[in-house]
């Protein structure tokens, strides 16, 4: 598969450094003005690099939270999280270099600050936690560290961020763009389409995401749950910009029981909530689970589109058995997902993952289908023709006309004396007509009822 370029930045880089637990996701979070990175008194629960938008004294930046710096070989899991964070300071504008002032200077943050000033790179050292004189007199031992003033702060309470924000838009490169105005707003291009990688732990998310992009931006390997926030990327692909964001796992809720575990969950149900196109990732060596069948019926009630993505495809033997079970079992256990769109790969060797935006993109044009009121009320009465709508309390219902009154999900809106009496049965066969009839496969289908008043009844929806 050809490498997919990650779309350049016109906003200057800041990212925020320092050892584990030190308070770099909460300074992350008060400096883009909103909770979007996970944080808990566990040490390194930053794991992969978190991304945003911060405006800083009228001049926006691109904001990086990176994992917390540690010595550790590189072929473990923190050598990783550590090269990761130093992929993103060869990449900054400008570095925040963050200490605990309560803790002191430690040797550690002595071996990190030694590291950045052979980096050449512009270097702020925020001494974090200074709540109170105490910590602030403490905070002045970071003089040591040759980085020059530490900016004595607390994120956690807001104390001292202004006058952060202030030494950041001084150090900015001065072709910085200015803050978009609301006056702009039309002439901006549309956004990007919005991607959500969901499913299990371990089920290769985050490898795909490193093999769609093309660079190893998220950390894996063979620990399961590596991801803990929910991390967007965004790039183009020839047809257009794309946000893709990575997830972590989802479990049976019964077997979710740290705090942290659980914020986890609740940042890939909101990044489900939030895409246009769910790409539902399952390990096709293990089949279907109960839990995908739970994360796929989330995705069918939030009105998303989907793709089911069966990974690790090289490692499966009976390759038509296994593809034919697994869509059995969808189909079976979800009639709203009956056609959908799937994609076999491997996202560790990349075979086939040239498959998978193609695909995106044509769930997503389903999705956005439009039928004319016309077309649909030529197939309306074909299909009452063909199987009239059913006895309720031994009247006949009269279904009248049918129009559809938005796409994304595609919905329609059935008028007729007493629609809303119309059986779920009944209901089913219009759904899977349209499904049929106007090509809609694998997509959520919405149907409401609107009911017509019989002014011979009094007060009684005819």
């Amino acid at each position: 598969m050809a490498e997919l370029d990650v779309m350049p930045e016109a906003l200057p880089v800041v990212v925020i450094a320092g050892r584990p637990n030190v308070g770099k996701s909460t300074l992350f979070n008060r400096l883009v003005g909103r909770r979007q990175a996970i944080v808990s008194d566990q040490p390194g629960v930053t794991r992969d690099r978190k991304e945003g938008e911060a405006l800083l004294r009228g001049r926006l930046v691109r904001l990086i939270d990176t994992a917390g710096l540690e010595e550790a070989a590189p072929d473990t899991l923190f050598g990783r999280m550590r090269a990761s964070s130093e992929h993103a300071v060869a990449a900054a504008d400008l570095v925040l270099f963050c200490i605990d002032a309560r803790a002191g200077v430690t040797p550690a943050d002595k071996h990190f600050a030694a590291w950045l000033r052979r980096q050449n790179k512009p270097v702020l050292l925020v001494a974090n936690k200074a709540e109170g004189a105490a910590a602030t007199a403490e905070a002045l031992e970071a003089y040591a560290l040759g980085l020059g003033t530490p900016l004595a702060l607390s994120a956690e309470h807001g104390e001292g961020v202004a006058h952060l924000m202030s030494e950041i838009a001084d150090r900015l490169p001065d072709t910085a763009p200015a803050p978009r105005h609301d006056a702009e707003e039309d002439e901006r291009p549309a956004g990007p389409l919005r991607i959500a990688i969901i499913g299990r732990p371990n089920a290769g998310k985050s490898t795909l995401l490193n093999r769609l992009l093309g660079e190893e931006r998220m950390i894996t390997g063979p620990e399961p749950g590596l991801t803990r926030d929910a991390v967007a990327v965004t790039f183009d692909d020839g047809h257009g910009p794309i946000q893709v964001v990575d997830t972590a796992g989802m479990r049976k809720r019964a077997r979710v029981e740290e705090s942290l575990e659980r914020m986890s969950v609740s940042a890939s149900i909101e990044a489900l909530k939030m895409a246009e196109v769910v790409v539902l990732a399952l390990d096709a060596t293990l089949g279907v689970h109960e839990q995908d069948l739970q994360i796929a019926r989330l995705i069918e009630r939030e009105g998303r589109a989907c793709v089911l993505a069966l990974n690790k495809w090289d490692a499966v033997e009976d390759r038509a058995a296994t593809r034919r079970a697994i869509s059995d079992r969808i189909e079976t256990s979800l009639a709203q997902m009956r056609g959908i769109e799937v994609v076999t790969f491997s996202a560790l060797t990349g075979a086939g993952v040239d498959k998978l935006l193609p695909a995106i993109r044509r769930v997503y044009g389903i999705w956005n289908s439009r039928v004319t009121t016309g077309e649909l009320n030529r197939w309306f009465e074909e299909a009452l023709e063909r199987h009239p709508p059913p006895l309720v309390e031994g009247k006949r219902l009269k279904l009248r006309y049918m129009t559809q009154v938005k796409a994304r999900p595609p919905t329609f809106l059935l008028f007729g004396t007493r629609a809303e009496q119309v059986p779920e049965s009944y209901k089913r066969y219009l759904v899977n007509g349209l499904r049929e009839t106007f090509h809609l496969p694998g997509i959520p289908i919405r149907l409401q009822l609107r009911g017509t008043r019989n002014p011979f009844t009094e007060g009684e929806s005819r």
